[in-house]
């Protein structure tokens, strides 16, 4: 079973749809009891990182994620927020504080003339980790669909890296927790494939 985390700010349909066209059963929950019980747990998230972990802490769900010892993939803002800290709602120099699952910080993304903000629509991915398992199949330039302002720079954990203006982490992995900057359910045949690899891969 895979469970969709409810984080209350994610449209959670788009997702949970994406796994049923491949036949498996995905379900959207708060409750820490089932998702620490699923073989794969997803992090959708939309909008801010202080109001999605506002959002999480309010549930009582930082601690579940926190534990999670199965695959974890983290979406778009989910992505970011595996991070240990983002530039998102920074406050008097403080950044906001992240999930801490994944080494780094997320950076607004530069803005100038030719990049406006938000970075929004397809755009390409340059594959970094080409035996990684949850790129099996994916061939490099494949499009993806983004949506975002922040993002993490690329790092030595970069599966999957995508340049506007500059380069940034498209996909991440650390452990058992995964992200992806860009939207797999909204990517058509390639983001329906990391998807299958996620759900397909050995831990």
């Amino acid at each position: 079973m895979i469970a969709i985390i409810d984080s209350g700010v994610a449209n959670l349909t788009s997702v949970q749809a994406a796994f049923e066209r491949m036949g498996r059963s995905a379900v959207v929950s708060k409750d820490p009891v089932v998702i620490n019980s699923a073989e794969r747990v997803i992090l959708p998230g939309v909008g801010a990182a202080p109001a999605a972990m506002a959002q999480l802490e309010s549930r009582g769900l930082v601690e579940t994620i926190r534990g999670l010892t199965q695959p974890v993939l983290g979406i778009c803002l989910g992505m970011q927020l595996l991070f240990n800290s983002s530039e998102e709602g920074a406050e008097k120099g403080i950044a906001t504080k992240c999930l801490g699952l994944v080494p780094g910080m997320v950076e607004k993304l530069k803005e100038d003339e030719t990049t406006i903000l938000p970075h929004m629509g397809w755009n390409t991915l340059e594959i970094a980790a080409t035996d990684h398992p949850l790129l099996r199949g994916l061939e490099e330039g494949a499009y993806m669909y983004f949506v975002h302002s922040f993002a993490a720079p690329p790092s030595a954990l970069t599966l999957a890296q995508c340049t506007y203006g500059a380069p940034f982490t498209a996909m991440v992995g650390y452990r058992n927790f995964y992200g992806c900057q860009f939207h797999p359910e909204r990517s058509g045949e390639a983001g329906q494939r990391i998807l299958r690899n996620f759900v397909e891969m050995k831990e």
